[in-house]
């Protein structure tokens, strides 16, 4: 953080969460309700905008803060926090990437959350962990490219909004970059019903014959390695704040429930002292990499085992928490039968915690 930087004003964004996006919740989890007009509002609050330089409409602060954003949102609504952390992702690999053209182009606009943008970047990541092909095909043309290929899910899309992708040349190598949804272009298909995130507007994209120009390119082939290695810690990180979120709000719950019932619910493993005590633990850490990565300087095996930790432990927290809860907390309108959802959902989006063992493994064993 510089001299001139300034933090996300926390207490404007969670009294901002509270009257607009709180009333929204059911709607969003059970009607796939997509709140665009509560992420316009976080823009303006500068919700999005911690890691984005001052130059670009950005704070120049850190991903600690963008992180706590994504919690304070997620404590509310963990598919809003994860929609929250896909705009704030595409600041991150704009603030990070080589091309001035595009940083120029695109980050002001999404910096500030006037132009809501999704990360494609799912299939890409497994890709080069060796779990699936890549779906994405490019050849140049000039001095940009032409796309083709299909990706089944991609979350915070809508007509004339934005998605960061990447694709493999025809030649060899890849290429990072940012398209604007042009129905010319880009087709979005609606995806079959999920059983959480509904509200989260993702979409089957179809690229058919689509023209990316020089200035709409994150980074070309022979950037495209540095690139993904100086995005990918924070990428990592910065999905801890759903999690984070999530398990916040089960342990104030299971706090509420043992007023009354923790004569039986102390029988119950993951009590709520031992889960608050994990996360703060887990938080102090992922803070600390986080000011790292902000200078590219991150120990990604510690950045992974942090990652996997949120899963792990979100899926403990809420699990407990539906347990303290009893037979109220299955029923479908009650928040601890949502947040399992929610809490699944951090283990399984990628990286999935399958894919993050897998991984770490890999590290641990080169070392």
């Amino acid at each position: 953080m510089n001299s001139t930087s300034q933090s996300v004003d926390l207490e404007q964004v969670r009294a901002y969460i509270s009257e607009q996006l709180a009333p929204l919740v059911k709607d969003i989890d059970c009607k796939g309700l997509y709140p665009r007009e509560f992420l316009h509002g976080l823009g303006r609050l500068n919700g999005f905008a911690a890691v984005a330089p001052l130059e670009y409409g950005g704070l120049g602060a850190s991903l600690a803060d963008q992180i706590e954003v994504t919690a304070a949102v997620s404590e509310t609504c963990g598919s809003t926090g994860f929609v929250v952390w896909c705009q704030a992702a595409c600041v991150w690999y704009l603030t990070h990437c080589p091309n001035e053209a595009a940083r120029a182009r695109y980050l002001p606009a999404v910096a500030r959350g006037e132009l809501l943008a999704g990360t494609g970047m799912s299939n890409t990541v497994k890709h080069l962990s060796n779990i699936e092909a890549i779906r994405l095909k490019a050849r140049r043309e000039g001095d940009g490219y032409r796309i083709e290929g299909v990706l089944p899910w991609v979350s915070n899309l809508a007509e004339n909004q934005l998605i960061i992708v990447a694709a493999a040349l025809d030649e060899g190598g890849y290429l990072m970059f940012a398209a604007e949804l042009d129905p010319a272009q880009i087709e979005l298909r609606a995806c079959p019903t999920f059983a959480g995130l509904e509200g989260t507007h993702t979409f089957n994209v179809r690229f058919r014959n689509t023209r990316v120009d020089a200035d709409q390119v994150l980074a070309h082939p022979e950037q495209f390695a540095a690139h993904m290695s100086r995005i990918r810690p924070g990428f990592c990180l910065s999905q801890i704040g759903i999690g984070a979120g999530i398990v916040r709000t089960s342990v104030e719950s299971i706090k509420r429930i043992n007023r009354s019932l923790e004569h039986v619910n102390c029988f119950l493993d993951d009590q709520h002292d031992e889960l608050e005590q994990t996360l703060a633990e887990l938080l102090e850490q992922t803070h600390t990499q986080s000011r790292l990565a902000d200078e590219d300087a991150t120990d990604i095996l510690q950045v992974l085992r942090l990652r996997a930790r949120i899963a792990e432990l979100s899926l403990d927290a809420t699990r407990s928490e539906a347990l303290h809860t009893g037979a109220r907390g299955y029923l479908m309108n009650h928040g601890a039968q949502r947040r399992q959802r929610e809490a699944l959902f951090v283990a399984i989006v990628t990286p999935a915690l399958k894919h993050l063992r897998k991984d770490i493994q890999a590290l641990e064993a080169a070392s």
